[in-house]
Order: structure tokens, then sequence, then C-alpha cells
């Protein structure tokens, strides 16, 4: 899983070095474990990877000598997606960040291929034959040694990227709108699925290769996404609170108190109480810098992560009866630890609500799920959840009712870690 961004400025006189900075901060929720920025300007190529979070890993002197009015930059869950792939050919260097996933190649092949075509042909005849040739979900963005920026988004639109500005000055590629607000910048649009960006000095061309299907990635509206973004035209927040009054239908509890898991949940929880007519209380008080539990790499840091962000507050807890709510539910071990320390801590009862369907598969395109016979909602019913969990009750979101919340229609979303059944092929 990783954020992209580029940033290209019409008058070499800027240096976009700190706006890529400050733009890959709003993206660090999607990815914490690496962060790159590579810049360009005439003569030179400054690119520095850095493991960590952004704030911690680029320091002013690093900054300072990514020197250029052009540059893109990416974080990252993985070393892997989190440095840039670097080819070059007849005299000719391109840098490519990308997000999601490929079903037919890998992305080292797609900036091998993306680089003989542009030798080859203009850069929007290029850009065309990229996306016609590889399948998957994805995004990227890519910078080339004659000044040159591309950015473009798969054919069915499944990873998220949309362009904006500052003024007439820069023109901003990013994975969500979080990274332009970041930095001043205004949301023009998001790039349509298929379509290709070229950014010159003095021109700015597109060129879209229609595959007639959109397969947008529903999970960007449970999970990964920040919840001030707007994903495909829609407010990630506003799909939230739908989700949250949703859930509030789904098997109703007598209940004291409502609790969301920090910090994708809040939303889900305050729709919540509010359709219940329940308090909503804050619940948990978070130690140590924000940390994403989901995309941490190994289950020890999944459990400290879960053990630093939530530590229960006792008063709006004890001798209560509770529902919390999260996001979504993968092995089960960081909510059974959840459970028990709410329980430790005084709980009456805990029944939980997940904001989501059971996650079932594997995710082809790039979202961090594990195997197969790791998914808890794969292998037991919500009653045996609640056994194994340690709470008194448990339930998902029904598919069809995210469908409603996200508010497109169920054959213009990618489902697949839901239902196991993907576009395009990559389920097989």
């Amino acid at each position: 899983m990783s954020g992209i961004l580029g940033i290209y400025a019409f008058d070499d006189l800027w240096s976009v070095s700190r706006f890529i900075y400050y733009g890959l901060m709003g993206l660090q929720h999607r990815g914490q474990e690496y962060s790159s920025i590579t810049t360009w300007k005439e003569g030179g190529i400054y690119t520095k990877t850095v493991a960590g979070l952004v704030e911690e890993g680029f320091t002013e002197t690093s900054i300072s000598r990514l020197k250029g009015y052009v540059g893109c930059g990416c974080t990252a869950t993985s070393k892997k997606m989190g440095r840039p792939l670097i080819v070059s050919k007849n005299g000719l260097t391109l840098i490519l960040y990308a997000s999601g996933g490929l079903i037919n190649a890998n992305f080292r092949g797609m900036a091998e291929f993306l680089l003989s075509k542009l030798i080859e042909n203009n850069a929007e005849q290029a850009g065309e034959a990229t996306i016609e040739k590889f399948r998957g979900g994805y995004s990227f963005v890519c910078i080339t040694s004659d000044g040159r920026m591309m950015a473009a988004r798969d054919k069915l639109g499944v990873k998220p990227l949309c362009i904006g500005g500052l003024g007439f000055d820069l023109a901003i590629l990013a994975s969500e709108s979080s990274a332009l607000d970041v930095v001043g910048a205004d949301l023009s649009r998001d790039i349509e699925p298929g379509e290709v960006f070229v950014i010159e000095k003095f021109d700015v061309r597109r060129n879209v290769v229609n595959s007639g299907m959109r397969a947008y990635c529903s999970f960007e509206y449970v999970y990964y996404a920040r919840p001030d973004s707007i994903i495909n035209g829609i407010h990630v927040y506003d799909v939230r609170k739908k989700i949250g009054v949703f859930l509030s239908d789904i098997d109703p509890v007598d209940a004291d108190v409502v609790i969301g898991v920090p910090e994708t949940a809040i939303p889900f929880a305050m729709a919540y109480a509010q359709a219940r007519g329940i308090p909503v209380e804050m619940g948990f008080y978070r130690t140590g810098r924000s940390m994403r539990t989901a995309i941490r790499p190994t289950e020890i840091e999944r459990l400290m992560g879960v053990q630093l962000k939530l530590n229960p507050i006792r008063s709006a807890v004890r001798g209560r009866r509770v529902v919390l709510i999260d996001d979504s539910v993968v092995r089960g071990t960081t909510l059974r630890n959840t459970v028990y320390i709410l329980r430790k801590r005084g709980a009456k009862e805990v029944h939980v609500r997940i904001g989501s369907p059971a996650i079932k598969a594997r995710c082809p395109y790039g979202t961090a799920v594990p195997p197969e016979d790791e998914l808890i909602g794969r292998a037991l019913t919500p009653e045996e959840i609640a056994d194994v969990i340690g709470a008194d009750s448990f339930s998902y979101l029904p598919v069809d009712r995210l469908v409603e919340a996200i508010g497109l229609t169920k054959d213009s979303l990618c489902l697949g870690c839901f239902t196991g059944v993907y576009p395009d092929g990559g389920g097989s």
C-alpha cells in the first residue's frame, strides 16, 4: 500500500521539495514504513528514501538538497513500494512511483515498458500503450530526465488519483485530496479511469483509454482514505456517517455508551450514537504517535499498536454496556485484545459492530490483506467470532449497505476483499 504525489511548477524559480514533504505528510496514513522524494531540474535528478515517517526521516538539510521545480514522491508500507523505480535507456531516465498492484507484471516491468514507448512515441501514445498493456488496480506518477511529468490511473479506476493546483504556478497530482489541502492547493477533479496526464513546462495534455467499466475500491471509503478526502467525487466523511447510521439498524442492543476505535471508526460511532439516541464517549486515549495497526507488518507490532493507541478511559466504560465500533476486522487478534482491555477496565458488556463486511479474500491490487487462511471472517460466523474475541455480540455491515452508503452502483465498485470476486480477472 502506498500514497503517491507529484508536483510540477511552471516556473523554474520554484523549489518543490518542501511542498512534496508536506503533501506526503497528508498521505502518511497510506504507508508509515517508508517515504521517498525525487526532484528534477535541468542538469540533475535528486532522490532520497527514508525508513519511517516523513517528518522523522527528512531533515531540513535533506529537503534543501532535493533541488528542482519538478518532483514526486510516496509513502508506503513496504520497502518495495517505498522506493522509486529508476530505469534508463538511450540516454533517457524515468523515475516512477506507483500505488496498487498489477496482475500480469510488476511495476519495474511497467517502468521499463513506459520508457521504451517514450523513446519510440509521443508521451500520450506511450501512456496509452502502458495503460492498455498492464492490467490491475493502480495509479502512478513519474518524471523523466528531460523534464516531463506523467501520471495515470488504471482503466477500472481501482486506485484513486486526483489533480489540483496552487494558483497558476503549481500542478499537483496525489492519491487523495487531503495532500492538496495540506499544501494549500485547490482540488480540480479526480483523474478519470484510464486517463493519462502529460505535464511539461509550457503544456499540459491528456488522453483517456476507455474501458467502459468502473471498479472503484470500496475499502478506500471504509478505511484507507482520510475522512477529509474526496474520492471519486464522494466525500469520505459522509460515507462513514452513513455507515454508522446503517450499523444502528443491524442487530440492535440495549447499551449505555457507544465508542469508536480511533481514528477511522470515530465517524461511525458518532452517527451510530445519534441514530440510536445513546451517548457517545471518547472511550480511548492514545499514547504515542498515531499508528494504523491494520497496516503494521507484524503481529507483535499490531498488538503493541493497539496497546499504545487504545488505552480505555475507565470512567467511560466502567459498569456500562458498551457498543464498540471498528472499521474492519482481519485476523481478530487486535480486536480480541481491545475487548479484553475494555472488560479489564470494567465494561459490563461489549457489543462489537464492524463498519464493513467480512473480509474474505486477499487483494491483488495492493490492499494489505493477509493470506486467506488467516482471515477470521472467512472461517467463522459472527456468533463464533463473538466467542473468539470475548464479545457479547458481533455484527458486520452487509455488502449491500456498504454499497448504499458509498452511493454508487455495485457494478462500479471493487468489492473483491469482501466477496472474492474481482474485476478484470484479478482474483484468478
